[in-house]
């Protein structure tokens, strides 16, 4: 197995990660490629890696260059190498040096227990689905393992959103934007909008408005195979396409985005003796009393 590193440059602890894995990967033998940029920006600070003859290789052929690439960072991170590596169908090892962390789940302290795991064969690898974005005009998709949100550039300002799923009118929603997500998703966006939580096997998608200028309007679950389109027919600012918090299109209305279920999943490296559930009562500290912690009264 050929394990690629990559992840958040920005990270200060990133170094001392890197250190670790490929002072191992070369003890043991293990084949590893590094991400150049990562390499570049660590290479005034580890001094193996001006002597050293480690093979580095651009952010293009990271999936094609590895069979299970380590993503060090938070879950942006995790994010932006979904986007990179699942239409390949590499595994992807998230280890989480952020602050949340549903996705890379793995901290440092784990990591090296979990690769024991993995060079053993003891692992599990979870398909997540992914989504595939279309605006009308543009040939370009835009994918996405958490959300696609179409809202305003200026985000203040109220816009109405016809939705359609599979062709049938779903309603006209008056708020702040849409948020389309994956069951992934719903621990992101979705969940800070009020939305559910759900479980990553599910076969489906929610359909959000954002901040809906009406008590009644509700995030809407339907099947994975659904078509959602949703139309901005007159606006006051420019019309935002974003995809897992990265810009995709900035256009004026009108404007019709077409989401649906992406042709390929994302695969996450998962411990066998780690759950879902378990995930979310650490991360979201339930059967804790938070009151005892805090300083107030």
């Amino acid at each position: 197995m050929r394990f690629g590193i990559a992840g958040n440059i920005e990270k200060p602890e990133i170094g001392q990660i890197v250190d670790a894995l490929v002072t191992r990967f070369r003890r043991e033998h293990i084949p590893f490629v590094i991400h150049d940029r990562l390499a570049a920006r660590l290479r005034g600070r580890l001094g193996w890696l001006k002597t050293a003859r480690i093979r580095t290789v651009p952010e293009r052929r990271l999936a094609e260059s590895c069979d299970l690439l380590i993503s060090i960072g938070g879950d942006g991170t995790i994010l932006r190498m979904t986007r990179l590596v699942s239409g390949h169908g590499t595994p992807i090892l998230g280890v989480n040096v952020g602050k949340l962390g549903f996705l890379a789940e793995v901290s440092r302290e784990e990591l090296d227990g979990v690769l024991d795991e993995i060079l053993r064969g003891e692992y599990e690898i979870e398909e997540r689905i992914m989504l595939e974005a279309v605006s009308d005009g543009s040939r370009k998709k835009s994918y996405a393992l958490n959300d696609i949100v179409v809202d305003l550039n200026v985000s203040s300002r109220v816009v109405q959103v016809d939705t359609w799923v599979n062709g049938e009118f779903l309603a006209s929603f008056n708020g702040n934007g849409m948020i389309v997500s994956t069951p992934t998703g719903s621990t992101g966006y979705a969940l800070s909008n009020g939305g559910p939580i759900v479980t990553p096997t599910n076969r489906v998608l929610l359909v959000s408005p954002i901040c809906p200028h009406t008590l009644t309007a509700r995030p809407v679950v339907v099947s994975d195979d659904s078509i959602v389109r949703l139309t901005v027919k007159q606006a006051t600012a420019p019309v935002n396409v974003v995809a897992d918090g990265e810009m995709q299109h900035v256009r004026k209305a009108p404007l019709t985005v077409t989401v649906r279920r992406a042709p390929f999943t994302a695969k996450l490296i998962k411990r066998r003796n780690v759950s879902y559930y378990d995930v979310l009562r650490r991360k979201l500290h339930w059967g804790k009393d938070l009151r005892s912690s805090g300083n107030g009264g």
